[in-house]
């Protein structure tokens, strides 16, 4: 059989984890022309990283020596402090939780490094993602990851056909089990390497630490639901609605003894919100974004489709209405559990990613 896919030259952005090291064997195993590039996006010190950027190149180079290919390696410090570091550092600065992977996938993986490998002679990059790609009508369509405790489609929610064009992601029908026992096969020494967390490219670290680097601390009321208060905060960007750990609240305050969880932020009062248990103060029907993001052409709004407000939720039910400034405001068949302000919600019409927008209020 003819090897259609010997002319084209794809180069992998390998991590140095186990998903990317398995991409670029199956590329290599499909015939393509396959190299590798390693990707910097982080001058601090390393310390405090589960593993650290000197470990992840090791790991990278020992992959690509064990497949013969070539490591290209860069340094996109600049790119990510620019385009995505100092967006993040703006919206806890008001008081909202983003997510810097999706920004990050937008300008960084596919923004910068796919210039980057075009000019280094690339036709398409690809990367470990657990998601699909189709085509449909000429256009190209982003798909769940067949494996639905990894799928990765709601972090790659702002790619634009170009983009999409010009990646592959061969472990969208792919489960990480699998992936595993590929990587142990072939004597990876990523096969039982922990998968990455935290924030993209810095790496898992105590978090109010990190950001304590970066904002000042300013310290208000932590007040229950009636407004009493309770005990002092130190930031309204160290918490999230929903947050359980770190709040420090014993069973000394409240009557049930049950858990204490951040149900708003009154940024006017510098003032921290926190109810006990399941509180129906933590449920939203609704929610108003900004100006959504679609994949491909519009749809006709109203509409109905699946949305999640967070990675990993099972997608649900809504009704999509647009106002007169093109943002949406979403109706929910059920309320929403710790709707959160500067997270995205992502849309879904059943395997395929519509696209989505950043939650401003509920």
């Amino acid at each position: 059989m003819k090897n259609l896919n010997k002319n084209t030259k794809v180069i992998v952005g390998l991590s140095g984890g186990v998903d990317s090291s398995v991409t670029a064997l199956l590329l290599l195993k499909q015939g393509y022309q396959v190299e590798a590039l390693f990707m910097k996006n982080w001058e601090e010190d390393d310390k405090g990283r589960y593993c650290s950027s000197k470990q992840d190149l090791s790991d990278a180079q020992s992959i690509t020596d064990k497949l013969n290919i070539k490591l290209h390696t860069i340094n996109f410090s600049v790119d990510y402090w620019d385009d995505v570091f100092t967006h993040f550092l703006k919206e806890y600065k008001k008081g909202r939780t983003p997510n810097p992977d999706i920004l990050c996938n937008q300008k960084i993986k596919f923004g910068v490094f796919l210039k980057h490998a075009i000019s280094l002679g690339a036709d398409k990059i690809a990367t470990g993602h657990y998601a699909r790609i189709a085509k449909k009508n000429g256009t190209y369509q982003l798909k769940t990851g067949l494996d639905n405790n990894k799928d990765q489609s709601y972090f790659l929610h702002l790619l634009n056909q170009y983009q999409l064009s010009k990646s592959l992601f061969p472990l969208g029908e792919s489960n990480k089990i699998d992936v595993r026992n590929i990587a142990t096969e072939n004597g990876f020494v990523t096969a039982k390497k922990k998968d990455s967390t935290g924030i993209c490219f810095i790496g898992k670290r105590k978090f109010s630490d990190f950001l304590a680097t970066y904002l000042p601390k300013q310290q208000g009321n932590i007040v229950d639901e009636q407004g009493q208060f309770i005990k002092y905060h130190q930031g309204l960007a160290f918490y999230t609605i929903g947050q359980r750990k770190g709040l420090e609240i014993g069973g000394g305050f409240g009557k049930s003894g049950k858990p204490w969880f951040v149900a708003d932020k009154c940024i006017k009062r510098n003032e921290l919100v926190v109810v006990q248990g399941d509180n129906t103060l933590l449920y939203y029907q609704t929610l108003n974004t900004s100006k959504p993001y679609w994949i491909n052409t519009p749809p006709t709004l109203p509409m109905t489709c699946n949305a999640k407000i967070r990675y990993r939720q099972q997608s649900q039910p809504c009704m999509i209405n647009q106002d007169n400034n093109k943002q949406l405001k979403i109706i929910f068949k059920q309320p929403q559990r710790a709707i959160t302000p500067g997270q995205s919600i992502v849309f879904y019409d059943n395997e395929t990613c519509l696209g989505g927008a950043i939650i401003e209020y509920r």
